[in-house]
């Protein structure tokens, strides 16, 4: 699925959530090899904020401040 697809699903980014849950599950939880699942959620998440404003929900994304948080980590992390 692509971000579009991810974005109009119902609960919005639910795919990528359990995308995330299925490579846990493959890989013995160890997040170093899910974390392009990871971000492909985080993104999702930050497009689904970015059109339906601050004060939406969905249970596949963490609240915005927090994502906005891991996003920044990620990000400076991946320019080190």
């Amino acid at each position: 699925m692509g971000l579009n697809e991810d974005l109009k699903a119902n609960p919005p980014c639910h795919p990528l959530a359990c995308a995330i849950q299925d490579c846990f599950t493959r890989n013995g939880y160890r997040e170093e090899r899910c974390q392009s699942v990871v971000i492909a959620l985080y993104e999702c998440c930050e497009a689904f904020y970015r059109s339906k404003g601050d004060n939406a929900t969905t249970v596949s994304c963490p609240k915005p401040d927090l994502l906005r948080l891991k996003l920044r980590r990620l990000r400076e992390g991946s320019q080190q």
